[in-house]
């Protein structure tokens, strides 16, 4: 996959380069380029802004410096031509953690590419973070993740003036998106959080492509507590069922948490799944009833 990020700060995505992303790169499974808008600003200021139409306050970002950049970009021309493909932090251990696997061919999700019946498939994704977006979901993660190329268009202000995404439409499929109900200083925080859970889906960067399979929200519901080693820690233990063996037992005591978490903190995300006769016996009775002796109380 290939991202590109525009933004007049183009520091601020240096977390790219580093962990889960970083090994991305080393493996060749992630191309990051990031691109200084200023590039295409003209003047001895190389203003990137100007006063919004009609008044108000605020500034909002100009379509001729934006229009050719993202022409730039998606055409490979320009100073979109020379950018520097970023290489990782530093060289990431390649030791084995124990649960990853061996002897399996990484897959990834059978989905088809986000494109309207009128948009061409093979341009482009060029996606544009924004408070005004439409929400930013795990199904929209696990669907961009197929992606070949995607685009950031990182605003500042009071954002990008609108003839811009209208008219990126000839070169791109454009999505504006939404991180949460809430006010950034700029897109750059969003793009990092979009990109980490995009990239996490590409086949092979995860070692173990379950760890990924059992997240929150890949079956509709949060993930459930999760537990390790030592046994015992501060007076609390690990519920004694992790303990038992009986692997049919654990998976539906984790499908139980999972449940009744889902149930106290996003009680909204139940009326999405189809729920089975053992799911509905775990909500009606509030707790587990493969193990009723370490439920959570409270």
């Amino acid at each position: 996959m290939q991202i590109d990020v525009i933004s007049i700060f183009p520091e601020y995505l240096d977390p790219l380069r580093h962990a889960l992303l970083g090994r991305a790169i080393e493996q060749g499974t992630l191309q990051v380029r990031v691109h200084n808008l200023r590039q295409w600003a003209t003047g001895v200021h190389q203003a990137v802004d100007s006063a919004p139409c009609g008044g108000g306050p605020g500034m909002v970002m100009k379509p001729d410096v934006w229009g050719p950049a993202l022409d730039d970009v998606a055409q490979a021309h320009g100073p979109a031509a020379h950018a520097d493909v970023w290489r990782s932090s530093l060289p990431h251990q390649r030791q084995q953690r124990h649960d990853q696997r061996q002897g399996y061919i990484p897959s990834g999700y059978d989905r088809p590419r986000d494109c309207t019946e009128t948009e061409d498939p093979s341009l482009p994704l060029l996606l544009v973070p924004t408070p005004a977006g439409i929400p930013f979901t795990q199904a929209q993660a696990q669907t961009w993740s197929t992606e070949s190329h995607i685009v950031f268009a990182c605003g500042r202000y009071e954002g990008i003036d609108q003839r811009v995404f209208s008219d990126a439409q000839k070169r791109y499929r454009v999505r504006e998106v939404s991180i949460g109900d809430y006010v950034l200083i700029g897109g750059e925080v969003a793009t990092l959080v979009i990109t980490e859970a995009i990239v996490r889906l590409i086949p092979g960067v995860l070692g173990n492509h379950q760890s990924h399979e059992n997240d929150s929200f890949s079956d509709g519901l949060l993930e459930g507590p999760s537990f390790t080693k030592p046994r015992q820690w501060r007076g609390l233990d690990v519920p004694e069922i992790l303990f038992s063996g009986n692997h049919a037992n654990i998976d539906r005591w984790r499908r139980d948490q999972a449940l009744l978490r889902t149930m106290q903190r996003r009680p909204d995300l139940l009326s999405t799944i189809e729920l089975s006769p053992e799911d509905r016996r775990c909500l009606e009775l509030g707790h587990s009833p493969v193990d009723d002796s370490h439920q959570p109380r409270g």
